[in-house]
This record gives structure tokens, C-alpha cells and sequence, in this order.
């Protein structure tokens, strides 16, 4: 059997009897749409955080894109973010008709170089999207200094840091809102789309609420804006209330892979990843570095071993964002990580003996050179 990037078949058995009772629940309780399970999973959620609020709609996509509506992005704004995120990110922002702004990343942890951020500013900017990528935080203080100074939003993109923390605090909680994605392979997985948002302010609370049911006051069925069809499913919810629980053990056990990664492929030509200062990495992707990573992923092609490349075509390179006016060159650190990075197989239950195959035939591969 081949070692796949990810897999969630080894947590399944493990956890197959609570997985199976969640549905269960659900479909023994009478309700199935906004019910008790998306109820529980919101103020489980948020408690979690330790923040006032968490609003459940249906993907990570839309979590991003109810949230920029809620915080007052539209229209003719621009939103400055980067281009090495995975393309929903941008196609939230162009979703509600503002214009995606692109800054280029860290070389040593690819998220956004915050120090570009203050040129990229004009007056038509409303809002800052860094994007926590593969497993850790942006430093959000000097974007906090940014958006008090000229009247911004903050909005965290945390798809891929469920549990993640800076300075001890968790990704989601420092702007103004922070959007999640549930998709199956993430930390903290349902078993088909699921998204959240999570927010300290009353008014985003409430703007996400009606947006996610057709702009609609519950009770009430009666348009009070244009919203979206964007709930989140009480089969979901219920699932990821009782892996919330889990949470932490899998952040356990997937520090636990990077650990023998690192002790397996540290003297080795490959540039492995590593906190940040200050940062308590999840290691949603195991992202390395090779200079010459199509001819090391050329070699593993004869091998029983699934790589990924997260991502090899930035957002700004796509023909569906020409329209933006970029091109290659523009952001030379993004377009560089593009063309030197892949990612190891990472989930919790990656088994030992599977890693060290992995390991060992790199650690081969990159010895012939």
C-alpha cells in the first residue's frame, strides 16, 4: 500500500464508533439543519478560543468570504494578502468584489513579509488578510499597528493552524475575525466541507448569522440584506464537536512526525521546516525545501510514496487572476518557494514504520545527488 501525503482511514478505525454515534445523534434528534450540534459546536468552539464568538457555515472558502462582507469589505476595496496561499483565499476576496493586493513572503517561513505591507497600503485598502500557512502564525503585531493607524481590518485566514498559537495566543483570535476550514485533511477535519469564523465583536456575530442564512433574521424570514446559503451541517458539526476534544492530541502526534522527520532528514540537503520565533507550530503540511526538488521528486516517481507541492503555481501566475495585471517576477520569494518546495506525508496516524521508508529513501536519493 503507498504512502500517501494523507490519510484518514488509520483515525477512522480509531475513532470509528464515536464518528458513527455522532451521526447517529444527529439523525435520531429531529433536526438537521442549525440545530443542537452546530449550537454545541459553536460555543465549543469559541470556548476553545477563549473568544465571544464562533458563527458555523458550510466550507473555509466562504468562511473567508462571509467574513470580509461582515467586517464591511466590498466593492471597489482592496485587500492585501499573498499570493502563496491556496486560490480560495483570493477568490474570497474577489467574491464580494474587492480587489486581492498581493505582498511577497518570508524566504525562511513563507508567510507574509510584513514589512511590504505598509507600501502596499492606499486608500482604497480596507483590510488585512494574512494567511497562517501550513501549520503557523503570521506575526499579526506590526499588521495590529498598520490597521490602528489607518483605519483597517484585520482577518486571519486559519485553514491551516487549527491550534496554532504566537506568543501563546491562538491563530483566529488577535484581528478582527479569523475564518477556519474544516475540509477533511485539515488539523482539526470533518468528513466533507465544514467551515467556521470566530470573532471577539457583537456586530460581526450578528452580520454572519443573517449572511449565512440568506441575509435573513431566523425567525423572521425576512431579507435584511443579500446573504448566502452558507450554513454549517448539524452531521459536521456533531463530528467535529467530539474531535474538538481531540484536538490537541492530534497537534501531539503530528509534532511527534515532524520530530522523527528532523532526526531523520536534518543532515540531509533538505531545508526542513521549524517555528518561527515566538510560534507553536501544528505541522498541517510537513513543507522541505530542495533547490533541485523536480529531479528529487523525478527519483521518487519509482517508489511507493505520495508527495505534494503546496503550492506550485501562485495565485498571481494563474491565467483566472490575469486580470489583476501581475506576472511572473513580481514576487521573486513566492515564485522562488514555488519552485524548490513539496511537502511529506504528515497526519497523526502516520505510521512509524511507513515514515522511516519515507526517510530512508530520501535520505538515498539525496545522497547520489
Amino acid at each position: 500500500m503507498p504512502t500517501l501525503v494523507w490519510d484518514y482511514v488509520g483515525e477512522y478505525e480509531n475513532e470509528r464508533e464515536d464518528i458513527l454515534d455522532a451521526v447517529d445523534t444527529v439523525f435520531r434528534s429531529g433536526r438537521l439543519i442549525l440545530g443542537e450540534s452546530v449550537r454545541g459546536f459553536e460555543t465549543e468552539f469559541a470556548a476553545y478560543h477563549g473568544i465571544g464568538h464562533c458563527v458555523g457555515v458550510d466550507n473555509g472558502t466562504n468562511a473567508v468570504k462571509l467574513a470580509l462582507q461582515a467586517i464591511g469589505v466590498g466593492p471597489g476595496d482592496e485587500v492585501i494578502t499573498v499570493s502563496n496561499t491556496a486560490a480560495p483565499t483570493v477568490l474570497a476576496i474577489d467574491g464580494v468584489g474587492a480587489r486581492p493586493v498581493f505582498v511577497d513572503i518570508d524566504p525562511e517561513t513563507y508567510l507574509m513579509d510584513t514589512a511590504q505591507v505598509a507600501a502596499a497600503i492606499t486608500e482604497r485598502t480596507r483590510c488585512l488578510l494574512p494567511v497562517h500557512l501550513y501549520g503557523q502564525c503570521v506575526d499579526l503585531a506590526p499588521l495590529q499597528r498598520l490597521a490602528e493607524q489607518h483605519g483597517l481590518k484585520v482577518l486571519e485566514d486559519c485553514a491551516q493552524a487549527h491550534g496554532a498559537r504566537r506568543h501563546g495566543r491562538l491563530a483566529g483570535t488577535t484581528g478582527d475575525a479569523g475564518a477556519f476550514s474544516f475540509y477533511p485533511t485539515k488539523v482539526l477535519g470533518a468528513y466533507g466541507d465544514a467551515g467556521a469564523v470566530v470573532t471577539a465583536d457583537d456586530t460581526v456575530e450578528e452580520n454572519l448569522r443573517r449572511l449565512r442564512y440568506y441575509g435573513m433574521e431566523e425567525r423572521y424570514y425576512v431579507v435584511e440584506t443579500p446573504g448566502h446559503n452558507a450554513r454549517l451541517d448539524e452531521v459536521h458539526a456533531e463530528i467535529l464537536r467530539r474531535k474538538l476534544g481531540r484536538l490537541d492530541d492530534y497537534i501531539a502526534a503530528r509534532r511527534a512526525v515532524a520530530r522523527r522527520y528532523e532526526e531523520g532528514l536534518g543532515d540531509t540537503g533538505l531545508l526542513l521546516p521549524g517555528p518561527a520565533e515566538g510560534n507553536d507550530h501544528v505541522y498541517y503540511v510537513y513543507v522541505v525545501r530542495h533547490p533541485q526538488r523536480d529531479a528529487v521528486m523525478e527519483a521518487l516517481r519509482g517508489h511507493d510514496f505520495h508527495f505534494n507541492i503546496s503550492y506550485p503555481w501562485p495565485v498571481h501566475t494563474m491565467t483566472g487572476f490575469a486580470h489583476l495585471g501581475y506576472g511572473t517576477g513580481d514576487f521573486p520569494e513566492t515564485e522562488s518557494a514555488a519552485d524548490e518546495i513539496f511537502s511529506l506525508p504528515m497526519y497523526p496516524t502516520l505510521d512509524p514504520g511507513l515514515q522511516d521508508k519515507v526517510i530512508s529513501t530520501l535520505r538515498d536519493i539525496l545522497a547520489r545527488g
